[in-house]
């Protein structure tokens, strides 16, 4: 029933997800969730919104510690996260008060209204895939985060995301592989190494 579900269902949706990435706050520690921003992010000025995202990926690769990959991390996030409109950040402000009461439904409605208007706005279409994939519905969330890919194929949170869904349906050798991407983005990426180890050991056995 599985193999069926994943061939009839998902893997339409994930091959073009693939092809993207090709092209293409942190993990819970039991039940695992997607990447979201931090609470806390740093201030955007006008220079910022200018500051190439290639820079900061390039200076993400080669952060010599955890806290330096962290800080920019945040950077990264905080271009993400600004939509440059007022109606959006309304609604966006209306979205995390939804999720605060846990009403799934709403929350997914309103983002829906955000990408109608707004729809290179990247933090919608992966905040709707977080809600998808908390929902279980894991077509809808694969489709979310092809999107998200297609616009920006370094977009980590959205790659340990789809190595979560990988490993639900049991697919560990396709999850071991979208880690290793999300990784060769953000190689300090909190949790994710541990899980590639574990997958590593499972999908390729161990070392002799």
């Amino acid at each position: 029933m599985r193999q069926r579900f994943i061939a009839l269902v998902l893997a339409p949706v994930l091959g073009a997800v693939l092809t993207a990435a090709c092209v293409l706050p942190a993990l819970a520690a039991e039940a695992g969730t997607f990447l979201e921003p931090p609470k806390k992010l740093p201030g955007v000025s006008r220079a910022d919104r200018t500051q190439n995202l290639d820079f900061l990926f390039g200076a993400l690769k080669v952060a010599p510690d955890e806290t330096s990959a962290k800080a920019i991390e945040q950077r990264i996030w905080a271009l993400w996260v600004v939509s440059r409109s007022d109606t959006t950040n309304l609604l966006m402000t209306r979205v995390k008060t939804a999720m605060d009461q846990k009403d799934t439904d709403l929350a997914i409605k309103l983002l829906d209204a955000i990408i109608k208007i707004k729809p290179d706005y990247i933090e919608a279409w992966n905040r709707r895939a977080t809600l998808y994939y908390m929902k279980k519905d894991y077509g809808h969330s694969l489709a979310d985060i092809r999107e998200v890919l297609r616009r920006e194929p370094r977009h980590f949170g959205a790659l340990a995301g789809l190595g979560l869904i990988m490993q639900d349906i049991g697919d560990d050798k396709q999850a071991l592989e979208v880690y290793r991407r999300a990784l060769a983005v953000y190689p300090k990426l909190q949790r994710i190494p541990d899980l590639v180890k574990t997958l590593q050991e499972k999908v390729e056995g161990r070392d002799i």
